[in-house]
C-alpha cells in the first residue's frame, strides 16, 4: 500500500525522486505544494512536470480528513468533528474572542485519552490511537479556514488541549509544532502555541532538553497528592514535588511562559487551603494560574465552583500575589469546552 506524502521527511522524498531520475530540488517544490499551499491532490502541484505529478501519484496517497459534523455554540465558539482516513473521530475547537482579536484552535492529538482523569470525557473513551503529524497540522488548517470564513481574521493561537495526551504522542506532537512554526510552514509564531500536559515529568524535562520554543500548560486541578491522586491516576507516578522540579527545569532551560490550569471543582478543590496549597506552588518559577469553570460531563459527579466560593478562592490567590486569571467556559452548549471533548 502508498504511503501519505505528508510522512516522508525532506531526506527520503529526495532519496526518492533521485531514485526515479528527477532532480533534488523537487523536493522543495513538493514540500511547499503540501506545507504551505496545503495541498491535497498531486494535480494541484501545477509548478511539477506532469510526468514527476503522475510518479508521485503511482507511489504516494493523500489521507486528509473529512469533516464529520460542524457544531455551531451561541458564544460562536465552533466545534469540527473530523473523520480521519481509518474512520475514527477526533474533534478540533475554534474558540473566537474577536473583543481581544484572540482566535484559537483547540487541537487533539490522540483519539481518545489512556490518562482517565475523573473530570473528563475523554478520558472515558480510552487512547484508541496516536494522530500522526500530518493529522494535527491538518486540524489547524481547518480552523484557520473557519476563523478567515466567520470572522475573517486567521488564528492567532494554537493549544494542545483537545482530545488526548500530547506528552504520550511526543515525536507527532513536536514535528506538528516544528511545521506549523517553520517560515516554509505555517509560519506562526511558537509563543502563539502552548501544550498543554496532565503531567509527565520525564518528557518536561525532555522537552526542555529539545529547546521547544512553545509554552507550557500543566494541567494542575489539585495543589497537594492526595486530591490529585483522587482525581488523575497518573499523579501517583508523578507526584507534584516531582512535576515542579521538573517545571523549573524547564523554564530554567527555555524561559517559556508556564500556566498551570485549575479545574474548580466545588466542595474538592475550590476552599481558602486549597487556594494557599495552589499559592504555594507558583514562587519558584513565573507562573500564570488559569482557573476554568467546570463544565459538566455526562456520567461525571462534579459540578461547578458556585461565584461566592469562586471569587474568594481567586481573592485568596491574588492576596498571595498569584497571577490568576478566571477563564469562562465556551462552547458548552456544544460540548466543546474543557473535558467535554468525546466525539459527540
Amino acid at each position: 500500500m502508498s504511503s501519505d506524502i505528508r510522512l516522508l521527511s525532506k531526506e527520503k522524498l529526495i532519496d526518492w525522486l533521485e531514485s526515479v531520475n528527477e532532480p533534488k530540488f523537487r523536493a522543495n517544490q513538493v514540500f511547499e505544494w503540501i506545507w504551505q499551499k496545503h495541498a491535497k491532490t498531486f494535480q494541484e502541484m501545477t509548478s511539477l512536470p506532469t510526468s514527476l505529478r503522475e510518479k508521485l501519484a503511482e507511489n504516494f496517497i493523500f489521507q486528509p480528513m473529512e469533516i464529520d459534523l460542524i457544531q455551531k455554540s451561541s458564544d460562536g465558539t465552533i466545534k469540527s468533528r473530523l473523520r480521519l482516513h481509518d474512520g475514527h473521530l477526533i474533534e478540533t475547537v475554534l474558540i473566537p474572542v474577536p473583543e481581544e482579536n484572540r482566535f484559537t484552535a483547540c487541537v487533539s492529538s490522540q483519539v481518545g485519552c489512556s490518562l482517565a482523569c475523573k473530570f473528563c470525557a475523554t478520558g472515558m473513551m480510552g487512547r484508541i490511537r496516536n494522530l500522526d503529524f500530518p493529522e494535527i497540522i491538518d486540524q489547524v488548517i481547518h480552523v484557520n479556514r473557519q476563523a478567515l470564513e466567520y470572522f475573517d481574521h486567521p488564528l492567532t493561537n494554537i493549544v494542545y488541549m483537545g482530545m488526548g495526551e500530547p506528552m504520550l504522542n511526543y515525536s507527532n506532537t513536536l514535528k506538528s509544532v516544528e511545521i506549523i512554526t517553520s517560515p516554509k510552514g505555517l509560519g506562526m509564531s511558537p509563543s502563539r502555541i502552548t501544550i498543554s500536559t496532565a503531567g509527565i515529568a520525564k518528557m518536561i524535562k525532555r522537552l526542555a532538553d529539545d529547546g521547544v520554543k512553545a509554552n507550557l500548560a500543566l494541567s494542575l486541578h489539585a495543589a497537594n497528592d492526595a486530591k490529585r491522586n483522587e482525581i488523575m491516576p497518573i499523579n501517583d507516578q508523578n507526584g507534584i514535588r516531582v512535576l515542579m522540579e521538573a517545571l523549573k527545569y524547564f523554564y530554567q532551560k527555555t524561559k517559556n511562559r508556564i500556566t498551570f490550569e485549575y479545574l474548580a471543582l466545588r466542595g474538592f478543590n475550590d476552599q481558602n487551603e486549597d487556594a494557599i496549597e495552589l499559592a504555594g506552588l507558583t514562587h519558584d518559577f513565573p507562573v500564570r494560574v488559569n482557573i476554568i469553570e467546570y463544565n459538566t460531563v455526562e456520567g461525571i459527579d462534579f459540578q461547578k465552583s458556585n461565584a461566592d466560593q469562586l471569587n474568594k478562592f481567586v481573592h485568596t490567590l491574588v492576596k498571595n500575589k498569584v497571577n490568576v486569571t478566571v477563564r469562562r467556559s465556551r462552547g458548552k452548549d456544544i460540548d466543546a469546552a474543557c473535558g467535554q471533548l468525546a466525539n459527540k
